[in-house]
């Protein structure tokens, strides 16, 4: 039977004809159509701002449609709440993980519909049901273990054993893989195909396009809040999606590099440690120049990276900018000598998600936008703001904007204003694609890019060695805390740098690639 008589002859769940939906004037759906089958992985493709977000949050009863209609199992629903669509079998599981840390695996599970006798809740009973939804995923998880104990990608599955609590028929995944390795992906795959079986309908939107191929067997495309296509994911390719998303082709995915490396040394680092951390650790970067730290999750990049920006305290070595050498021993001491760090997770440690755009974006620098006697300035705050907003192109209604209502990409934009109008001269990026869409990459790498030849550093941490290899001059390559190989980028490979980071390279007898960190190559124009 091929895909589309499959399609034909599994029950119809979900379905959204017509739907529209606008924020403040500004037209965030118009006319989308999209459902979901039983047993079907039906992927949500599009660019941030494209109406993803708007769409789930409509499934899953977050917010009402301006127009259209929404019918399940062919019987007309109204989602006037969450709670409403979880009661009729519609459930979404966010990327950022509704859980609370403190409460029991169990407890998680069935919050606010624990099991009762009398007036005083059935634990025995609490934790049979929630071994039942477990064993039915198949996870060794000890329902009475606190939630923050676990790794994110158990986590993860304790978020699905919740909706297979409430006996969903549809399960709404957003970016289940962002923050999972390909070890935990894979779990997460096996999980995903036992549901399917079991008649589940799922809608899965990611921006990892190529691991699509694995689980999903229809795609349906958003651009600007318009329905573009749908179809059989093996009767289109990853390109096309692309394409189709971004409204042209994309034959190159990164930018043509306008920096190059000057020769003139910016950044020393000799001897850093972490004691049982990292280190030592010994690296350059000169001006114009992107370098690269690559490496698999826990090897310690972003622990150097941190340690750089005073988040956390180093025990020995020596950092050298601009030819000073500095003692920084918070971020406070980082940021006022010019360093900057872009966290991976931007709405934790790089937003202030409830404060508008101006607000964020003069965060770091206040003084610059007070009159005297400390008073904000907003004419001059909101001024600075539409600078940024046309300079960095963030798709924003206007500087008043509050952030979280901003797509990923422009709230990376909005970070990097920040730092920008705080006139950094080194800028940290750790992961800074990770949720991003293909066409908000690519505006992040040409800001690198520029950041670079205005003579700005330049670090990129990166677990997408495709990226490492677009972007940078130079990759140092982390493996258990050491810095154990430098290589130029372009005269390595993504075999290279896996061989390396997976340990089985040697980069020196002391774990210090000082002498071995090759100078940069000038690109060649």
């Amino acid at each position: 039977m091929s895909l589309a008589q499959r399609y034909e002859h599994s029950p119809l769940l979900l379905r959204l004809a017509g739907i529209s939906k606008a924020f403040a004037g500004v037209r965030a759906l118009e006319r989308v159509d999209f459902e979901v089958r039983a047993g079907e992985v039906h992927a949500l493709c599009g660019e941030n701002g494209a109406g993803k977000s708007t769409l789930m949050k409509i499934m899953s009863g977050v917010y009402q449609p301006d127009a259209g209609s929404i019918s399940f199992e062919g019987r007309p629903l109204v989602l006037g709440s969450a709670r409403a669509a979880e009661a009729a079998g519609v459930v979404m599981i966010h990327q950022e993980l509704n859980l609370i840390p403190h409460l029991s695996v169990a407890e998680n599970i069935f919050l606010a519909r624990e099991p009762k006798r009398g007036w005083f809740i059935d634990r025995k009973r609490l934790r049979a049901d929630a071994q039942r939804c477990l064993d039915r995923l198949g996870m060794a998880i000890d329902p009475d273990l606190p939630v923050h104990v676990l790794p994110v990608a158990q986590q993860q599955m304790v978020e699905i054993a919740k909706a297979l609590s409430m006996d969903a028929k549809v399960v709404i995944m957003d970016e289940p893989t962002s923050s999972l390795t390909e070890a935990e992906t894979g779990q997460l795959f096996r999980v995903i195909h036992e549901l399917r079986r079991d008649g589940v309908g799922i809608v899965y939107i990611s921006h990892r396009l190529d691991e699509m191929a694995r689980i999903v067997d229809r795609v349906t495309v958003l651009r600007d809040g318009r329905w573009v296509a749908s179809c059989a994911f093996a009767d289109t390719t990853v390109d096309r999606i692309v394409a189709q998303m971004v409204g042209r082709d994309l034959e190159d995915k990164f930018p043509p590099r306008r920096s190059r490396p000057t020769g003139q040394t910016l950044l020393e680092v000799r001897g850093l440690r972490r004691q049982g951390v990292f280190g030592p650790v010994d690296f350059d970067l000169e001006r114009g120049e992107i370098l690269g730290f690559a490496g698999l999750i826990g090897a310690g990049r972003t622990e150097v990276a941190r340690t750089l920006f005073g988040a956390e305290a180093k025990d020995d070595g020596s950092i050298r900018f601009g030819g000073v050498e500095l003692d920084i021993r918070s971020p406070i001491d980082a940021i006022r000598q010019g360093i900057a760090y872009v966290s991976e997770d931007r709405k934790a440690h790089g937003l202030a998600v409830k404060m508008t755009v101006a607000e964020n974006i003069t965060l770091a620098n206040l003084r610059a936008v007070c009159r005297r006697g400390g008073f904000v300035d907003f004419g001059a705050e909101a001024e600075t703001a539409r600078h940024y907003i046309d300079a960095l192109g963030i798709r924003t209604p206007g500087p008043h904007q509050v952030a979280r209502l901003l797509s990923g990409g422009n709230q990376q934009k909005v970070v990097i204003s920040k730092w920008l109008f705080r006139q950094a001269r080194l800028i940290i990026f750790d992961e800074p694609t990770r949720g991003i869409d293909v066409g908000a990459k690519y505006a992040i790498y040409e800001l690198m890019d520029r950041l670079a030849a205005d003579g700005i550093g330049v670090i990129l941490i990166s677990s997408e060695l495709p990226e490492i290899l677009g972007l940078t001059d130079r990759v140092a390559v982390f493996h258990e805390g050491r810095l154990v190989k430098a290589l130029h980028t372009r005269a390595t490979s993504q075999e290279e740098i896996m061989h390396f980071a997976s340990g089985r390279g040697q980069g020196g007898s002391s774990g210090t690639v000082s002498a071995a960190m090759p100078a940069p190559e000038p690109i060649a124009s």
